[in-house]
C-alpha cells in the first residue's frame, strides 16, 4: 500500500490500513448501495446532508455488516448527495419571472430556460473540484496541521473575519447593514435553539434540520408561491468555455478547504470567499459552478482532516467516524471517487426529468407540498419544538431577500454559537 507522503508525515488518529481482501467485496457493495441512498436523499426536497447523516447514523446499529462496510455506505451516500442535491434546488422554489433579479443564481438560469445547462455546470463544477481537491488535500492538510494549534486558539477571530468579509463585500450600504442584521438574527436563533434536545419521533435528531429547513428552504418556497413555476427549458449546451468553467471550479475547490477545516462555514460561504479572488465577476453560472465545487471538494478535505486531525467537519463524516474502526485513507478516497463518478453520471438524466416533471405541476401546489414536507421533517427530528423552531427560522430566513443581501449571512446560526462558546 502506498500512502501519500504528505499525510504519512502527519499521522493522525485514524488508521491508514485498508480492509483485508474478503471485506473488500462487501465494502464496495455497500459503497454502491450507499450511492443509491445518496441519489434518493439528494433528490428529496429539503433533506440536508447533515440531517441525512443523522438518519444513517441512527440506522447503522441495526444493519448486520462490518463497520468498514457501513462507513463506506455512509461516505458514498454523502458524496452522491453533494452532486444530486442541486436538482431539487433548481427545480423547486422558482420565483415569478418578475422577481428574477432577486432570485438565487440557479433559479435565474432556470427562468431563462437554461436549467439543463445549469445541471451540467453543477456536475462539471463538482467533478473538476474533486480532482483539484485530490491534488491539494495532502499538502493543505499538512499545512493546516502545522498551524492547527494557532487556528484553534484563534478560531473566533478567524470566523469573525470570514463573516465580516462577507458583509463588506455586499457592495451597497443597505445590503451590508442587512447582512449584518441577518447574521445577528441567525446567531441569536442558533444560541437559543441549537442546544435543545426535544422529544421527537425519530431516535436521532435535534434542531439543526428544522433550522436549516426554515432558514434556507421555506423562504425560497414562499417566494415561489403564485409564480409560473419552471418554464420550458432549452437545450443543454454549455455557454461557457473550458477556462470559464475551470476557474470557478478551482476556486470552489480551494474554498472547500475552508468547509473541510473550519466549523460553521458552508459551501456557499466558501464560494463567495473564493470567487472574490477572481479577476472578474463570474455571474450566475460561475457562482453555481463554484458552489457545487466547494460542496463536493469538502468531502475530500474533510477526509484528510479526519485522518490527520481526528476532527470530522461534516455530518456525514461524524456518522462515519461513529460507526466503528474507520476505513483507511486509500479506501476512503476510492469510495469517494466511485461515488463521485456515480453522481456525475446521474445529474444530467435525472435532473432533466426532474425539471420536466416540476414544470407540469402548479407552482403554488408544488411549493405548498414541499413546505408541508419540510414541516413534517422538522417534526420528525425535533417534535413540536421543531415546528416552532422551523417557523422562527423561516421568519429570519425572509430577511435577506427583503433587504437585498446574500443568504450566506444566515450561517450565523452556526457561527454565532461557536463564537460564544
Amino acid at each position: 500500500m502506498v500512502t501519500h507522503p504528505a499525510v504519512a508525515a502527519v499521522p493522525g488518529p485514524a488508521s491508514l490500513s485498508a480492509p483485508a481482501a474478503d471485506p473488500a467485496v462487501a465494502t464496495l457493495a455497500f459503497a454502491l448501495g450507499g450511492a443509491c441512498l445518496g441519489v434518493a436523499s439528494g433528490l428529496t426536497p429539503g433533506l440536508h446532508a447533515n440531517a441525512f447523516a443523522l438518519l444513517l447514523a441512527g440506522a447503522a446499529p441495526a444493519v448486520p455488516a462490518p463497520p468498514t462496510a457501513l462507513g463506506a455506505a455512509m461516505l458514498a451516500a454523502g458524496v452522491v448527495h453533494t452532486f444530486l442535491d442541486v436538482v431539487p434546488a433548481l427545480a423547486l422554489g422558482v420565483p415569478d419571472a418578475a422577481m428574477a433579479a432577486g432570485a438565487l443564481p440557479g433559479h435565474r438560469l432556470v427562468l431563462a430556460g437554461r436549467g439543463r445547462e445549469a445541471l451540467r455546470l453543477s456536475a462539471l463544477g463538482s467533478g473538476l473540484a474533486l480532482v483539484v481537491a485530490l491534488a491539494l488535500a495532502a499538502p493543505v492538510t499538512a499545512a493546516v496541521r502545522a498551524g492547527y494549534p494557532f487556528l484553534r486558539a484563534n478560531l473566533s477571530l478567524v470566523l469573525l473575519a470570514v463573516m465580516g468579509f462577507l458583509v463588506l463585500t455586499e457592495g451597497r450600504l443597505r445590503a451590508a447593514v442587512g447582512g449584518a442584521a441577518s447574521f445577528i438574527l441567525a446567531a441569536g436563533l442558533g444560541l437559543l435553539t441549537l442546544d435543545l434536545s426535544p422529544a421527537a419521533p425519530l431516535p436521532v435528531g435535534g434542531t439543526l434540520a428544522p433550522l436549516f429547513a426554515g432558514l434556507f428552504g421555506a423562504p425560497v418556497l414562499l417566494a415561489a408561491m403564485g409564480g409560473a413555476g419552471v418554464p420550458p427549458q432549452d437545450d443543454a449546451r454549455i455557454a461557457l468555455d473550458v477556462g470559464a468553467v475551470a476557474r470557478p471550479a478551482t476556486a470552489g475547490a480551494v474554498g472547500g478547504a475552508l468547509v473541510g477545516y473550519l466549523p460553521g462555514v458552508s459551501a456557499a460561504v466558501a464560494a463567495v470567499l473564493s470567487l472574490a479572488g477572481l479577476p472578474s465577476r463570474p455571474g450566475a453560472r460561475g457562482f453555481l459552478v463554484a458552489t457545487s465545487g466547494a460542496n463536493t471538494a469538502t468531502a475530500v478535505f474533510g477526509l484528510f482532516a479526519l485522518v490527520a486531525l481526528g476532527t470530522p467537519r461534516t455530518g456525514v463524516l461524524v456518522a462515519v467516524d461513529e460507526v466503528g474502526p474507520p476505513l483507511g485513507l486509500p479506501w476512503l478516497l476510492a469510495v469517494t471517487v466511485l461515488a463521485a463518478a456515480v453522481g456525475f453520471a446521474l445529474v444530467p438524466p435525472l435532473g432533466d426529468r426532474y425539471l420536466a416533471v416540476a414544470g407540469r405541476i402548479d407552482a403554488t401546489a408544488l411549493s405548498a407540498g414541499v413546505l408541508c414536507l419540510l414541516a413534517v421533517t422538522a417534526w420528525l427530528f425535533a417534535g413540536v419544538v421543531g415546528l416552532g423552531v422551523f417557523a422562527a427560522a423561516t421568519l429570519v430566513g425572509l430577511v435577506p431577500p427583503r433587504v437585498g443581501c446574500r443568504r450566506v449571512h444566515l450561517m450565523g446560526v452556526l457561527v454565532g454559537p461557536l463564537l460564544v462558546g
